[in-house]
């Protein structure tokens, strides 16, 4: 297009060619597209299961099936979980179980305790219910012990560990049409029944492994980040890897998960292959204590937290005030490839942009932003063909972006080596080891950092199936695409309620969501026992009303965006005709959709849904 000069005046001089770096973004994109997508990853099940044992378990529950009934069964002891318990404990519900597959609660933190595991959005706004139990977090960002911590002390806080199933996975919801009951089957023969069941198991705990040939005939030692052997590794979560000093060991994998535990890894092992398909972008975190002038002017401003996360979302949204509450890596990156980068360049150009105008201004941006993350590479990274390679050829929204402060230093290490797969990942396992082209690498231990399913169907990521009316599966219902009303509420499967992601608001810091989600899922189960209903259920003409809104607000642009981008779990692994993850999100953004759902509450008529 033609720029205008005022807009490269303000935008200042690009010291690199647009055309340039575009194509060589596409290029790299092209070396990573694969026609299986999703199904390039193998499910943890039959053969795989042993990768999702529970390695933490410290005494295996021994109890007799349960036949009983409850008023409110939530499946899950995440935060999801915690924060709908919490939230029902406070609205005077007090027949409630957790159904929790780990043998405590946490969620994706009890499963995650590989070394250096710490949550990447602040902890001030992260860590949920922080003035309801009196804590302030120890850093900026919490490691992952004190988040663990954290989540029993909700669960103690609320008296959630009564009447809970720890140790203990779903494994068919029912609904039995007779009495207006949920059944609710378990992996411990268990036959419950639940009048209202809220499931707040979240997509960050079910390990998935790369499709590799050869996987089973590696004889070694291996296991998922997500229940890492520390009887093998020797050590704890601060690290001391202490038995893996005469050990070759390789990482498959240079994600989020990869990028904090990769340094601990580099500096205990004999020798370390960190084998990347597509490296991460990596911006600085700069953790450090809380302050306590800090913490002081916190806790002196009633519902502090709420203001807090409000403040943040609105940085991601370009909504953004004047002062910057969190002031991270997360609102300086919004602030320059969202909408806020536009606001900013009119208020400087005081004139309006056209469309045009500014979608390449967010993505000079955007280039702008990625050579800054290659200059710090450079100047971190010694060797300048390993700093080249882990240089991420894409736009910075096309993964979630990674924070750290030690992970590219790791490569300084002697013992430390960085395989660059060029795209197309390890070619196939070995008896003792991988091989990558014509190169085998021996190894005595392989640590999948592969991540979690997220893109897959949902019933797949909660490991049960779903029967509604007439013995109809979630599956089978959603096989044309998502419906719902609310997010939370399903036409022909009433008394339930999800708590998932999928046609809600976007924010980075998903426990906001989570929040806003609980919160309205008790107003209605509140109203359900002020009208004496056995029954709640969304009409189906809300919910087609609320489909066709939601799908109005879509930006056709978000596709073509993602599309562009290397494959990742955003764009379904490059799979085009997929629903994208973030399609699944409201278009109107987090706040304005947190905003009518209070209004749909304040109006208090509980329109759309059916009490029965």
């Amino acid at each position: 297009m033609a720029v205008e000069s005022d807009l490269l005046a303000v935008l200042g001089e690009l010291d690199f060619d647009p055309d340039t770096v575009r194509n060589r973004f596409l290029a790299e994109r092209d070396k990573r597209l694969r026609k299986d997508a999703n199904d390039q990853f193998i499910e943890v099940t039959g053969e795989f299961s042993n990768y999702k044992e529970d390695p933490y378990v410290e005494e295996p529950l021994k109890r007799d099936p349960l036949t009983d009934t409850v008023q409110v069964a939530v499946i899950g002891g995440g935060f999801g979980g915690l924060l709908m318990g919490g939230q029902l404990r406070k609205a005077g519900f007090n027949d409630i179980r957790m159904i929790e597959q780990g043998s405590d609660f946490g969620g994706t933190w009890y499963w995650n305790r590989y070394p250096g595991a710490m949550c990447d959005v602040e902890s001030y706004i992260y860590l949920p219910l922080l003035e309801e139990l009196g804590y302030m977090p120890e850093h900026k960002y919490s490691l992952g012990p004190e988040i663990l911590d954290h989540s029993r002390r909700i669960a103690s806080h609320y008296n959630l560990y009564e009447n809970a199933c720890l140790q203990t996975a779903v494994t068919e919801l029912r609904w039995l049409e007779e009495d207006s009951y949920w059944q609710i089957k378990t992996n411990r023969d268990d036959c419950m029944r639940a009048r209202f069941v809220v499931m707040a198991n979240g997509p960050l705990n079910r390990p998935k492994l790369p499709g590799i040939p050869g996987i089973n005939d590696y004889r070694g030692h291996s296991f998922h980040t997500s229940r890492w052997d520390y009887a093998y590794t020797g050590g704890d979560t601060t690290g001391g890897l202490t038995g893996l000093k005469d050990k070759r060991v390789a990482v498959i994998g240079t994600g989020a998960t990869a990028i904090q535990c990769v340094p601990h890894l580099g500096k205990w092992a004999k020798e370390l292959y960190v084998f990347q398909r597509t490296p991460a972008m990596v911006n600085p975190r700069d953790n450090r204590k809380t302050d306590e002038a800090m913490a002081e002017s916190l806790r002196a401003k009633p519902d502090w937290q709420r203001a807090r996360m409000n403040n943040f979302q609105s940085h991601m949204e370009g909504a953004a005030p004047a002062e910057d509450d969190v002031e991270d890596g997360w609102t300086e990156l919004l602030g320059r490839v969202s909408p806020s980068a536009v606001i900013k360049m009119m208020e400087k150009l005081g004139r309006e942009l056209s469309e045009e105008e500014a979608l390449w201004l967010v993505e000079m941006e955007d280039y702008k932003k990625m050579h800054e993350v290659y200059d710090r590479v450079d100047s971190i990274v010694e060797n300048a063909e390993v700093a080249n390679a882990l240089k991420p050829q894409y736009r910075a929204m096309c993964k979630r972006p990674c924070f750290h402060d030690e992970y590219l230093q790791t490569f300084n290490l002697p013992n430390v080596t960085l395989v660059d797969t060029q795209g197309k990942g390890v070619d196939q396992f070995l008896e003792n080891g991988v091989r990558v082209g014509d190169v085998e690498y021996e190894v005595d231990c392989i640590v999948f950092a592969t991540g979690f399913e997220l893109g897959t169907e949902f019933c797949r990521r909660c490991d049960y199936q779903i029967y509604g009316r007439d013995g109809v599966s979630l599956t089978e219902y959603w096989s044309k695409g998502r419906r719902s009303f609310q997010s939370y509420m399903v036409h022909s499967f009433p008394n339930l309620f999800n708590l998932a992601i999928g046609h809600n608001g976007w924010t980075p810091n998903q426990t906001h969501a989570l929040a806003e989600g609980a919160n309205h899922v008790t107003h209605v189960l509140q109203q359900a026992v002020k009208r004496d209903a056995k029954e709640v259920e969304v009409s189906e003409a809300a919910q087609d009303r609320f489909v066709e809104d939601f799908n109005a607000l879509k930006d056709p642009l978000h596709k073509e965006f993602f599309e562009a981008c290397t494959p990742g779990y955003f764009n379904s692994e490059g799979d085009t005709d997929a629903v994208l993850v973030l399609d699944e999100v409201y278009g109107g953004g987090a706040h304005l959709f947190f905003q009518q759902l209070a209004d749909w509450r304040e109006e208090g008529d509980c329109a759309g849904v059916e009490f029965r």
